[in-house]
């Protein structure tokens, strides 16, 4: 009976709740949701930013909302996650090419895989590489993108690798550091939770006005 009542909690989890993940599936969930985030065109829409952060409050906090996380084994999940879905999705992209992203009908992520390709164009490979992993939804199709206009495979795994290290373990040390340094921090995760969501997508924000103005100075001159 208790297997059934957690088993019925985990599937009623709510994919876009950083907290409810946690609660759900643990570390283990981390990685499994940054594979997913970073290497399936299908994961777009997943909460990389806020996960990562929320966790590493968790592993600092009280464990009052009853989640309570280990450190060392989060890095790792995090880490191995992260890297192997970049992986993954320059495969994918190398084999099937645009394929896939051409039956996708959502606007948000071919709107995405513009700015991936804007990217890749306007600062090269290493340098786009590694901001990709810093916007949401362009880190999930810059890595099939990468892989359908066949940058170098050790091109991009070294600069992906080095972006993903940073964006992934950077978010949550960034969080274990405040949860340690504030006593009761996690009293006010929901506001925290909150305030990284909407810092994740002020650089996509700062994209969209840059193209958009640069759209109407064409239109002008």
């Amino acid at each position: 009976m208790a297997t059934t009542l957690s088993l019925g909690a985990q599937l009623a989890v709510n994919v876009l709740d950083a907290q409810s993940l946690l609660a759900a599936f643990g570390v283990l969930g981390v990685g499994v949701v940054l594979f997913a985030e970073t290497g399936l065109l299908i994961g777009f829409f997943l909460p990389g930013d806020s996960l990562l952060f929320t966790a590493g409050l968790l592993c600092a906090g009280s464990g009052r909302h009853g989640i309570h996380l280990a450190l060392g084994p989060l890095l790792v999940a995090a880490a191995v996650g992260a890297l192997a879905g970049s992986q993954c999705g320059y495969l994918i992209g190398r084999k099937a090419g645009g394929a896939l992203l051409a039956r996708s009908r959502s606007p948000r992520l071919h709107e995405g895989a513009q700015r991936a390709e804007e990217l890749l164009e306007r600062y090269g490979h290493a340098k786009a590489i590694v901001l990709a992993r810093f916007i949401p939804v362009v880190r999930t199709v810059l890595n099939p993108m990468a892989g359908a206009l066949r940058v170098p495979l050790r091109t991009f795994t070294v600069w992906q690798v080095a972006g993903g290290l940073v964006w992934s373990l950077g978010l949550i040390l960034a969080g274990y550091a405040l949860g340690s340094s504030v006593p009761n921090i996690d009293a006010y995760l929901l506001p925290m939770i909150a305030v990284i969501v909407v810092l994740s997508l002020i650089p996509l924000a700062l994209e969209l006005l840059r193209s958009r103005r640069t759209a109407k100075e064409g239109a002008r001159g």
